[in-house]
């Protein structure tokens, strides 16, 4: 599945814009990766099926 960002590069679901160092995609955590709830487009992911986080360290 393509990344289909909202406007300004990222989706509610992000946690950082694609890109930023020490971040990573993910896999959805409402979607499990479909894209869809119930039928319709993920509102965490936009349809994507994948989210940006951060990754491990501190």
């Amino acid at each position: 599945m393509a990344q289909q960002n909202a406007p300004g590069g990222t989706n509610p679901g992000d946690e950082a814009p694609p890109g930023t160092p020490g971040t990573g995609e993910a896999l959805c955590p409402v979607c499990s990766g479909t894209g869809k709830v119930d039928g319709k487009t993920c509102s965490n992911c936009n349809g994507s099926g994948r989210i940006i986080e951060g990754i491990g360290g501190g």
